[in-house]
């Protein structure tokens, strides 16, 4: 195996990040990847020659050029930040699935858009982590199809949960439970803060976790919304607050979903 130093005088954000992995897709040679953005520098582990990455690189016209390329001999810190890094993806796929399954079923049962909303966000973050392992150690050959996929279902999503909003905005509908709505949406934030603290806690500067961080990020707003709705239900005896913020939650999944789409081309 060998280490490849690679400068990328143009690389400057995670956009770039993006468009190389994506670039660098189907180079099967390819064992771990790391990105230093801060110091335009692309370090990868691969097999054979890196003549063909070169040339992949040259073609994004991103002035790339070779620092130095050597055996290998930290192999075994890279297999253990891969391991490390798939087993905290796993565990905040964990929490999300399963808030995600509470979330639908407590909702439905106490009438409330907002926890309905707030578990199409949960599975959606599912769908981003699930992507993420995918991108852990290689580029799958398959990304972009599942990546795109993965958009579009996003999207059937988000646009039945905004029709059902307006279905009950201009039509009959029961006063939610506000007493659910506040427990389970504070029994989500503490799990969202807590994929959050893990996710900072990994330190990574790749593309795919930092997406993961913010979609977190963006849950726990929306956990703090279904929070504020709740007690606005309790004191207004109205199903509108709920609706309100079911509404933004769901635009929030739908921008997730363009993201993911935009992503996977």
């Amino acid at each position: 195996m060998y280490k490849t130093v690679f400068k990328i005088s143009k690389m400057d954000c995670p956009s770039e990040e993006q468009l190389i992995r994506m670039k660098l897709e189907e180079v099967r040679d390819i064992v771990h990847m790391d990105f230093d953005i801060s110091n335009r520098q692309l370090i990868i582990y691969h097999e054979g020659d890196y003549k063909n990455i070169f040339k992949r690189l040259e073609s994004l016209n991103l002035d790339t050029s070779i620092v130095e390329s050597i055996p290998a001999e930290d192999v075994s810190n890279v297999a253990d930040n891969l391991i490390y890094e798939r087993k905290l993806l796993w565990q905040v796929l964990g929490i999300n699935f399963f808030f995600f399954v509470l979330e639908i079923f407590t909702g439905f049962i106490s009438n409330s858009m907002g926890l309905v909303a707030d578990s199409f966000d949960m599975l959606a973050d599912s769908i981003v982590y699930s992507l993420a392992l995918f991108a852990v150690g290689k580029v799958a050959a398959l990304k972009k199809s599942i990546a795109k996929s993965a958009g579009y279902f996003q999207l059937i999503l988000g646009l039945m949960g905004v029709v059902e909003v307006l279905r009950r905005f201009f039509g009959l509908s029961e006063v939610p439970v506000f007493q659910t709505m506040i427990i389970i949406s504070i029994l989500a934030l503490i799990a969202n803060s807590l994929s959050l603290y893990l996710l900072q806690k990994s330190k990574s500067k790749d593309a795919h976790m930092q997406a993961s961080m913010i979609f977190t990020s963006n849950d726990v707003i929306a956990n703090l919304g279904v929070i504020v709705a709740g007690v606005l239900v309790y004191f207004t005896n109205s199903k509108y607050p709920d609706l309100i913020v079911g509404l933004i939650v769901f635009s929030i999944v739908l921008r997730g979903a363009f993201k993911i789409i935009e992503l996977s081309k």
